[in-house]
């Protein structure tokens, strides 16, 4: 391993749990590295769900992960474990981690890391990762999502919602999303997606019924009573994700659609999946993703960039659901 710029790193570390003013500036060691496991140096990071949940104290990191917040990042390798064979001193790279992403410096597997794309910036590049993987892995691997069928992306602005409607309509899939207000309907629209519900206005099932349209897939972050009108709104055969709860896991509901529609329910989440389980979805992501970001077809929605010691206001603007595509931190 080549030797390592400094010994200590300033990070942003939870005080306790609580709201956003928890976050505080903190010195670590800088991280020692496995065999096969890169040195990144930090130019950016993404904000995620997650890591507010974190904050809050309801999503502890898992065994061996650091407490430190930070799910994907950006930036330059500027050290090697003694097995890495793909990259080298210097390389741009973004990586999802399972925490650590918000300080000066990350250790992260090398299957987990992939080149920035030709023509991105570190900001943009650092809002990769946690999106991309996460709908990858659940509408292509585990929902199995087709050319031709209908998706439903619920949230359909947030960082997961504005890649998952590129994605999906990329790949041939027709999007509808639903989203909470007029302006971010539009950016649904403008990002890829046939119609776009304003679900404080208007009844998503009742919308889609109204024009005869049933889901094949449907990704819900939502939970609570979406989990009954997602089998209203699904097709025959129709798959519904979960990946969050933001409504509530909890929900009293009627089974008899899913075995009158055959429906499949299932869900999912990232952070605590292998290497070898993530790696497949990087592999994946590089050979069918990664060339329509580098040809501009597919481009990742930066809402706003606050930086490193603003992450308790990058925070309160996650938590205000204001933003529209991803939030970042500048190193």
């Amino acid at each position: 391993m080549s030797s390592q710029p400094t010994k200590t790193m300033q990070v942003i570390e939870i005080r306790e749990p609580g709201a956003a003013d928890v976050l505080q500036l903190g010195t670590r060691a800088i991280p020692e590295l496995d065999q096969q496991e890169v040195l990144i140096k930090v130019h950016a990071a993404g904000v995620n769900r997650p890591d507010v949940v974190q904050r809050m104290g309801h999503y502890p990191p898992p065994p061996g992960a650091s407490d430190i917040p930070g799910l994907e990042v950006a930036g330059e390798v500027v050290a090697l474990g003694s097995k890495v064979e793909r990259y080298r001193i210097g390389d741009r790279v973004c990586a999802l981690v399972t925490g650590g992403g918000y300080a000066e410096y990350v250790n992260a597997h090398e299957r987990l890391t992939l080149p920035v794309p030709k023509g991105f910036g570190f900001n943009e590049a650092a809002g990769l990762p946690e999106a991309f993987f996460t709908v990858w892995h659940n509408l292509f691997q585990r929902a199995d999502l087709k050319p031709g069928e209908t998706c439903l992306i619920h949230g359909g602005s947030s960082g997961i919602g504005t890649a998952a409607i590129q994605i999906a309509s990329r790949m041939g899939a027709n999007v509808y999303a639903t989203a909470g207000s007029a302006e971010k309907c539009a950016s649904c629209t403008q990002l890829g997606a046939t119609l776009a519900i304003n679900y404080r206005e208007q009844d998503f099932v009742e919308e889609l019924k109204a024009q005869d349209l049933k889901m094949d897939v449907i990704l819900d972050m939502v939970g609570g009573d979406y989990i009954q009108r997602n089998m209203k709104a699904a097709a025959l055969e129709g798959r519904i994700v979960s990946i969050a709860f933001l409504s509530g896991a909890k929900a009293e509901v009627n089974f008899n659609p899913m075995l009158l529609k055959r429906l499949t329910l299932m869900g999912s989440t990232l952070r605590s999946q292998s290497v070898v389980v993530k790696a497949s979805i990087a592999q994946e992501l590089e050979m069918h993703i990664w060339p329509l970001l580098e040809s501009g077809q597919i481009k990742p929605v930066i809402d706003s960039v606050y930086p490193l010691l603003a992450a308790s206001e990058a925070h309160q603007r996650m938590e205000s659901g204001a933003h529209i595509g991803k939030i970042i931190l500048s190193v």
